[in-house]
This record gives structure tokens, sequence and C-alpha cells, in this order.
């Protein structure tokens, strides 16, 4: 990615870039964590707060556990057992 610019407001505010918004799929209410690293400043997006907003929206079906949905997205884990 090319450097791109963003200019203070006289609130301190900047706006990123667009390709940074999206490229980082931060929308309004993102919440972001700013660090200041020998002497530059580093936006990290805050990924807890994005598991904030879903936690508790999907249900998953009766009988189907968290492991069950975890083995079939990624197979079988070592030391899982073979019937399962």
């Amino acid at each position: 990615m090319t450097p791109m610019e963003a200019t203070v407001a006289a609130r301190g505010q900047i706006t990123l870039p667009k390709a940074v918004r999206d490229a980082l799929g931060l929308t309004k209410g993102s919440k972001l964590k700013v660090e200041l690293i020998e002497g530059r400043i580093v936006l990290r997006k805050d990924v807890q707060d994005a598991l904030s907003r879903v936690r508790g929206r999907f249900k998953l079906a009766d009988g189907v556990t968290t492991d069950d949905v975890m083995r079939e997205l990624r197979g079988r884990a070592p030391g899982d057992p073979l019937d399962f």
C-alpha cells in the first residue's frame, strides 16, 4: 500500500483514508487501539470490540456444541477422540 496522508483537524481528529477503512473493515463506531512506539503512532483494530458486537447473536442447533462446529470448520484436532 502506498503512503497516504491524513490531516489533523482543530479538535485533534483525523479521517482515515477510505482504502485503510475498507481494508480493515472499519465502520462508524469501530474502536481502534492507539499506541505511541518510538515516535510513531500505531493504530490497531480492536478485535475484542468486533467480537463483543457479534457475541450472543448466533444460536447453535439443539445438541450441537461449539466443539462440533470447530471440528466441522477445522477438522479433527490432535487429541480429539476418534468417535465423536
